[in-house]
């Protein structure tokens, strides 16, 4: 009998040091979600952070409010009706309401395959047709979010230009992001955050891994720009 109550008081020490440490860890702690695709999931980095496990890195070294937390839903190749499906999946969207803030960077592979997969050659009148389909799975996205969680920050990220020489790409880039910023500022508690200026004038082989995605350094000029506009 001594053994069977000496084995009780322990599990109850154990249960109350772990009731401790959880809601210690869900005080502190501070939830960042961020949807998107293989820019999102950080693809081209070799250290595999992007823009998003650099910024909870920096936000973490500085901050006394608590560390964040990242969940990361990137997905290479994903476009805005990928994004939707996630929405969807219950065991995600019961999740929104624990986020403290949102990232959502989506939109680069909805413009390139609309063009064929890729930019070269230009069909303008693709590019031009996709946008309203992009910008209403779009509105469906920021909405459900909306919805979901009335009190967090959303941060929406514009598209780039990954050939800054060409004026024509640069144009339909410019186009798609005057479409991002004005549904953006359709909803409330939500930031639109210009990633395009972030590329021009530098050398593209010193911050680019490939034709499209950043590298490490890239990746840290969309932090910078992140927040620039945003204090975690």
């Amino acid at each position: 009998m001594k053994v069977m109550a000496w084995g009780l008081l322990l599990l109850s020490i154990l249960c109350l040091i772990w009731q401790v440490h959880f809601f210690n860890k869900g005080k502190n702690e501070r939830v960042l979600m961020a949807f998107g695709d293989s820019l999102t999931y950080g693809y081209g980095d070799r250290e595999e952070e992007g823009y998003v496990g650099r910024l909870k890195d920096k936000v973490n070294s500085r901050n006394s409010k608590g560390d964040i937390h990242v969940w990361n839903y990137g997905i290479y190749g994903q476009e805005t009706d990928g994004v939707l499906k996630q929405l969807d999946d219950l065991k995600i969207r019961t999740k929104l309401k624990e986020a403290e803030s949102m990232i959502v960077f989506i939109g680069t592979n909805d413009l390139l395959n609309s063009n064929g997969g890729d930019l070269s050659p230009l069909h303008v009148n693709n590019i031009r047709k996709e946008k309203p389909v992009y910008i209403q799975h779009l509105h469906k996205i920021l909405s459900i979010l909306r919805s979901e969680n009335k009190q967090a920050p959303i941060l929406v990220l514009g598209l780039y230009n990954p050939y800054p020489a060409s004026p024509s790409i640069e144009k339909q880039i410019d186009d798609w992001n005057d479409s991002i910023l004005a549904e953006t500022n359709k909803h409330t508690k939500m930031k639109y955050v210009p990633t395009n200026d972030c590329f021009k004038h530098i050398e593209k082989s010193k911050y680019f891994s490939d034709s499209l995605h950043p590298n490490k350094k890239g990746y840290d000029l969309i932090t910078k720009k992140i927040l620039e506009v945003q204090h975690f």
